[in-house]
């Protein structure tokens, strides 16, 4: 009787320890690094909380996501490097940072390619875009889907952007894109590529004095500190990338790894119409500061004036991308 009550005593122990060990083992998540570029004021952090909520939730807090922005885990070109290394997880960065990589998706930020948003949506969410995220793995990432930037447009401090030839002389800062470098250049701007992390300090000290961005980043960068005049050329339509490294995303359980891609499909959709709706508030807010905002601008002119970037981009990579994306834009 005795040794039947310790067998059962030693049972209860076992069973309780197996519990415990399951438990401990079970709260085990899998802790993720997601990185970007921009303040954590920008809409680009708005998506990242909205992301990791839904991530976090939807796994049961099997899975966890740590976000780092304003460039903690490094430049751009270092995080989306990071992130196909596997030293961080996800990375969200301008598509144009990958036209070294993927030569031919610079064609989606060629001058005036796209006519408004309802269009770019239209191709980076069909078969084209998707071909784009599909051809990231080629690089150990996969790519989630597009979140917005925006629309590009010019600030500077000499004065309103109206037409090409206002462009002429300025020190102007360029992003990775070889597409609008060669457009400044065309329209006898002189481009300097950096990052944009150094971008108020090269705006601060003159080594440049003009840039282009979509309208959140003047804001969240405070580059109306800085420059007096935003001119609204609306030029070029920036998409970001939301990117994750392949190997992490493939060593995640099948139900863990469809969290993540229907989290990002949301978290896209939800940035996208945040950026819709803010951008007159944020224009407006801009104004507040004391930036000079000039709606005045010959788009015609440009158009015209930039048909040899156009050229000789399909010069040098061909006309299969580009051909692609207006057939889809129809």
């Amino acid at each position: 009787m005795i040794k039947m009550k310790t067998l059962l005593k030693g049972m209860g122990l076992a069973s309780a320890m197996t519990l415990a060990m399951s438990a401990s083992y079970s709260m085990a998540a899998t802790t993720l690094k997601l990185g970007h570029a921009a303040p954590a004021s920008d809409l680009q952090q708005a998506m990242s909380v909205f992301f990791k909520k839904e991530v976090e939730s939807r796994s049961h807090g099997d899975l966890k996501i740590n976000i780092f922005p304003h460039g903690q885990l490094g430049s751009d070109s270092q995080m989306i490097e990071g992130t196909r290394m596997g030293i961080m997880d996800f990375t969200i960065n301008g598509l144009s940072l990958y036209s070294g990589l993927l030569p031919e998706s610079s064609a989606f930020t060629l001058p005036f390619m796209f006519p408004d948003r309802k269009t770019a949506y239209k191709v980076l969410d069909g078969k084209v875009g998707q071909g784009v995220l599909n051809d990231m793995e080629k690089l150990d990432l996969k790519g989630l889907g597009f979140p917005e930037n925006g629309f590009r447009n010019i600030t500077n401090n000499r004065g309103p952007i109206r037409e090409p030839g206002d462009l002429k002389g300025l020190r102007m800062r360029v992003n990775g894109s070889a597409a609008l470098s060669d457009m400044f250049e065309t329209l006898g701007a002189n481009p300097t590529q950096m990052p944009v992390s150094e971008l108020y300090t090269a705006l601060e000290t003159g080594v440049v004095d003009a840039q282009d961005h979509p309208i959140p980043i003047v804001l969240s960068f405070k580059f109306y500190e800085l420059q007096k005049y935003l001119s609204l050329t609306r030029h070029s339509y920036s998409p970001l990338v939301l990117a994750m490294n392949l190997k992490k995303l493939n060593s995640l359980s099948e139900e863990n790894q469809k969290i993540i891609l229907d989290a990002a499909k949301d978290a896209v959709a939800m940035q996208r119409k945040l950026s819709i709706e803010k951008e007159d508030k944020m224009i407006a807010e801009l104004e507040s500061y004391g930036m000079k905002v000039n709606r005045d601008v010959d788009s015609a002119a440009f158009r015209e004036a930039v048909k040899p970037v156009w050229t000789n981009f399909i010069n040098q990579y061909g006309d299969k991308m580009v051909n692609e994306i207006l057939a889809a834009s129809k």
